[in-house]
C-alpha cells in the first residue's frame, strides 16, 4: 500500500525504521497526511517558494510540503535515526529536498541556501518551540529572511502568542510576537492526532512579519525588559524592572507610567517606550 505521493504510509516508515518518539527531543509524530497537507496549505501557495522545516522527524509534513508544490524544502533534524527516512523522500523528489543534520537552535538561518521567497513551516518539538520562535523574532536585519511562519505549538503556547494585554496569558511572548508580526491561530488539533498522544491539544499559528514594527525600538532591549517585567509578574514594575535599571521608579514616572502597575496592564507600545528610555540611558 502506498500514499498519494507514491511513498509508503508514515506508520510503515516508522515501523521499518524502528522509530519511537523520544520524549527528550519533544517528539510527537503527526501521521495523518490530510492534516499535514492542511498545515502545508496554510503557508499559502508554495510554487517557487523555499520552505525551511525544523524537526521533520520521519517526514510527514515534509512530504506534504513537497506534494503541495514547494520548490525546495530545507529540513533541519538533529535525530540521526530520522535521516534515512528523509533520504528516501529526497530520492523521490530529486533536487527538491535538502537535509541538514543539526540542532535548530544552533543554525545560522541567514546563511541558508535560499533563493526567492522563503517560509518557515514546522511542527515544532514542544521542548524547544518557544526559544526557537524568540530567536526568529530577533532576526536581524528586519524584515527577516522569511515572509511568514506557520508553526505548531501546544495550544496554551499558541494562546500566549495572541493574548491581549490585561489577561493571564499576556506576557513576554505576546509582546515580542505582536510587536514584530501579525499572529493568528489557524486551527487546533486534538491529542489523538499524534503518536504518541500528548497530554494537551495543539494549535497551528501563522505569524506574518510587519515591515516596520511600531513603535520602533531595539528588539534585544525589549526582550530584556519583558523578561524582567513578566519574570516576576506578581511584583510591581518598580520592583521587577530593577533587573534592567537601578531606578525604575524615576524612569517609569518620566514616561507617565505608574510604577505600582504590574506588567500585564501595559500594552506593547508602553514596553517599547521603556526599551527606548533604557537605550537612551546607555
Amino acid at each position: 500500500m502506498t500514499a498519494p505521493d507514491g511513498l509508503p504510509p508514515l506508520r510503515e516508515v516508522i515501523r521499518a525504521a524502528g522509530l519511537s518518539a523520544k520524549k527528550s527531543l519533544g517528539q510527537n509524530f503527526l501521521l495523518d497526511l490530510n492534516l499535514t497537507r492542511r498545515i502545508a496549505r496554510s503557508a499559502g501557495p508554495l510554487e517557487g517558494v523555499t520552505v525551511v522545516e525544523v524537526g521533520p522527524g520521519p517526514g510527514g509534513l515534509t512530504r506534504a510540503l513537497l506534494m503541495e508544490g514547494a520548490a525546495k524544502v530545507i529540513v533541519i533534524e538533529r535525530d540521526e535515526r530520522c535521516l534515512a527516512p528523509l533520504q528516501d523522500i529526497a530520492a523521490a523528489y530529486p533536487n527538491r529536498l535538502e537535509i541538514m543534520s543539526a540542532d535548530a537552535r544552533e543554525v545560522d538561518y541567514g546563511a541558508l541556501p535560499i533563493h526567492g521567497p522563503a517560509r518557515l513551516v514546522a511542527n515544532l518539538p514542544y521542548s524547544v518551540g518557544t526559544p526557537l520562535l524568540i530567536g526568529w523574532l530577533k532576526s536581524s536585519p528586519w524584515p527577516p529572511w522569511f515572509d511568514s511562519l506557520v508553526l505548531m505549538f501546544q495550544r496554551e503556547v499558541a494562546e500566549r502568542i495572541v493574548a491581549a494585554s490585561g489577561g493571564k496569558d499576556y506576557g513576554r511572548l505576546a509582546v515580542l510576537c505582536q510587536w514584530r508580526t501579525d499572529p493568528r491561530i489557524l486551527f487546533s488539533l486534538p491529542p489523538d492526532a499524534f503518536t504518541p498522544k500528548p497530554k494537551v491539544a495543539s494549535a497551528v499559528v501563522k505569524l506574518v512579519p510587519k515591515e516596520h514594527p511600531e513603535p520602533p525600538c531595539d528588539v534585544r532591549v525589549l526582550e530584556r525588559v519583558t523578561a524582567a517585567a513578566f519574570g516576576q509578574r506578581r511584583k510591581m514594575l518598580r520592583a521587577s524592572l530593577k533587573q534592567v535599571t537601578p531606578d525604575p521608579e524615576t524612569l517609569l514616572t518620566a514616561l507617565g507610567l505608574d510604577p505600582k502597575a504590574r506588567a500585564e496592564t501595559l500594552d506593547i507600545a508602553d514596553f517599547c517606550r521603556i526599551a527606548n528610555a533604557l537605550t537612551q540611558q546607555g
